[in-house]
């Protein structure tokens, strides 16, 4: 089970470094995306690892105001997110540099949490059209990447305090588990009230998880609630 934490523009390296080391030993594979001011060489825990939340897909070069390989190698980082909705929706990332990204990373051997989401216009329409839409964003990459992570994360439960049904989540979940084998997290407005009903989902393997993480009291809290479950099946 994974339960990975989006820090996005939130967090300092003090505030980081009095997070990360509250993170418990535990069997749960912890994935942290802190902003790239925040790297350290932090002793993180077993099951444990830092990620970029994002990076420019070269060693280095003249790129201004990006992050390379070459600065990630620094700290020791091989995990990245890449696709996130806001990303796609709100910085305008071409959906041509999210998949050099992809292929860049892959090249590099890096454990990548790829991000796919519908907007709400989508989601009005039916399930098929959530589907043929997911369907687009998968379909330029390589999904037998065996590092690869799949976060379905629909657009409009992104910071709205919305989440998709659980009934929605397993249906889409579904659909997508037909494509790939790779690890399938959830993410929207994921929080202490809702992460046991959704890891309980059989085609969940995780959670992707934005402001409801970024006090370290609730992200322990369900890092517990998840420690402690028996997983079932909705």
């Amino acid at each position: 089970m994974i339960i990975a934490s989006n820090f996005k523009t939130n967090h300092t390296r003090i505030s980081t470094k009095e997070f990360l080391e509250k993170i418990p030993q535990t069997p749960l594979q912890i994935r942290i995306f802190p902003p790239f001011t925040t790297f350290d060489n932090y002793n993180l825990p077993k099951n444990t690892l830092l990620g970029a939340q994002n990076f420019y897909p070269v060693e280095n070069g003249a790129f201004t105001g990006e992050i390379g390989k070459e600065q990630l190698d620094e700290f020791g980082l091989n995990c990245v997110l890449i696709g996130h909705s806001e990303r796609r929706n709100v910085l305008n990332e071409a959906e041509s540099l999210i998949i050099e990204k992809f292929n860049f990373a892959k090249k590099c051997g890096w454990e990548i949490i790829y991000c796919v989401g519908e907007p709400i216009n989508i989601r009005e329409e039916g399930e098929a059209a959530v589907n043929e839409y997911l369907k687009k964003q998968l379909e330029k990459i390589d999904l037998n990447y065996e590092k690869l992570i799949i976060a379905y994360e629909p657009v409009w439960a992104i910071g709205t305090g919305l989440s998709a049904t659980l009934e929605q989540i397993k249906a889409t979940h579904s659909e997508i588990k037909k494509l790939s084998r790779a690890p399938l997290l959830y993410g929207g407005s994921v929080n202490v009230d809702t992460i046991l009903n959704i890891v309980n989902l059989n085609e969940c393997d995780g959670v992707l998880i934005g402001s409801a993480s970024w006090k370290i009291e609730p992200f322990l809290k369900m890092i517990e609630i998840v420690n402690n479950n028996e997983k079932g099946v909705i």
